[in-house]
């Protein structure tokens, strides 16, 4: 039978904004447990009181801070934040020769000194990142495959992540949450085992840049 306190942190685990206010303090949990006490109930399937509830709250509150604070700590053993600009992004529909298309274009850029290029291939569709400057080429090595969307105009800040960023959940989370507070719009994330490449558009790309340095190096 599934206990009090390990219902309440389901629910409370569902929350992301829950668990922020939780874990910075800023809660009425008597309210908060009167609120939720109903789900409890039906997911243990007894009565249980709002002073249990209430309880299985303060008892969480500090093993979620504890992770927030692990993970800023973690976060703040990086080295800097890199900008790239000029970058042009590609969408194309799925088709058996794409890898072909990808691999010419890699040996046409081979000499190419500095060149920013991502490729993700996902079911139904194929996305390359790459600076402005190779648009050209992009169009040429892809010509003949179905374009869904070209985006011009945008930026990167790419975020070297520790090792253990691997295995700690919420890392990506953490970082991306900044810029959502802030009303910025991510056009898309891109990661490698050492790297998170978060692409804006160039317009936003300063101010995201100097709130994640505010962020990670207060």
């Amino acid at each position: 039978m599934r206990t009090t306190a390990v219902v309440v942190e389901e629910l409370v685990r569902e929350s992301p904004l829950l668990e922020e206010g939780l874990a910075a303090g800023i809660l009425n949990l008597s309210a908060l447990a009167r609120r939720m006490r109903p789900q409890v109930e039906g997911a243990v399937g007894r009565g249980v009181s709002d002073a249990a509830v209430m309880m299985a709250l303060k008892r969480l509150a500090p093993r979620i801070a504890a992770h927030d604070r692990s993970i800023v700590k973690l976060l703040r053993q990086m080295r800097d934040l890199t900008v790239r600009s000029s970058l042009v992004e590609f969408t194309f529909r799925s088709s058996p020769t794409l890898l072909e298309r990808h691999r010419n274009l890699l040996l046409s850029i081979a000499k190419e000194r500095d060149a920013f290029l991502t490729y993700t291939q996902g079911v139904f569709e194929a996305t390359l990142i790459a600076s402005a400057r190779l648009a050209g080429r992009i169009e040429t090595a892809f010509g003949s495959e179905q374009l869904v969307s070209r985006l011009d105009d945008l930026s990167a800040i790419v975020i070297p992540l520790p090792p253990k960023s691997v295995r700690t959940p919420g890392v990506h989370y953490t970082l991306l949450k900044q810029l959502a507070l802030a009303g910025l719009n991510v056009v898309e994330v891109v990661s490698t085992y050492g790297e998170l490449t978060i692409v804006l558009a160039k317009d936003d790309v300063d101010r995201a840049f100097s709130i994640l340095k505010r962020f990670l190096w207060p």
